[in-house]
């Protein structure tokens, strides 16, 4: 539960402008994640290649988002997959201040390993601060190599106040 706002093309220019910039910031580790996980997809230096990449297969809604989320409201654990070509990292950026703006909200993110019980990781976000985190899954080194984990993300209840977070996904939606 929560209000969920896409942008539409043409993006903000300040959204434009922190998705072309956080993504040659994060395609090396993209890249690096792809291969110890054996997925051949390789990610392009230039965002703007990758989106040409995403619309060529169909995908050409933008995934950038404002999130508001007032007493009550929650966003389940999920991953944001949008269509065959998904870039494993995102970006969340909360704008409000915890414990002024709002109580309860806490970003959360799940971590699935095979044959285990599943790791939550609650991250303590202040106002500004941007998190970085795998959209689907990500390497783990174990005895043997590296092997997939999966992810997930979400909101727990906010007990009181609004809370609004940007959104900057870096692929675009069938």
């Amino acid at each position: 539960r929560g209000e969920y706002r896409y942008f539409a093309y043409p993006l903000p220019s300040i959204v434009a402008g922190l998705r072309a910039a956080l993504y040659p910031q994060l395609v090396e580790t993209a890249n690096r994640w792809n291969a110890a996980m054996g997925i051949g997809a390789r990610y392009p230096d230039d965002h703007a290649a990758f989106l040409e990449r995403c619309h060529a297969a169909g995908q050409v809604r933008p995934t950038p988002l404002l999130l508001q989320y007032g007493p009550g409201d929650y966003n389940c654990l999920h991953q944001d997959l949008y269509g065959e070509h998904v870039f494993p990292l995102q970006v969340a950026v909360l704008l409000s201040e915890p414990g002024a703006d709002f109580a309860g909200g806490e970003f959360v993110l799940t971590e699935q390993r095979p044959r285990m019980q599943s790791r939550v990781e609650v991250a303590p976000l202040r106002q500004g601060d941007a998190l970085v985190f795998a959209v689907h899954h990500r390497p783990v080194q174990g005895a043997r190599g590296s092997y997939r984990v999966s992810m997930r993300h979400g909101v727990s209840q906010l007990r009181s106040g609004r809370r609004h977070t940007l959104g900057v996904i870096f692929h675009d939606a069938l």
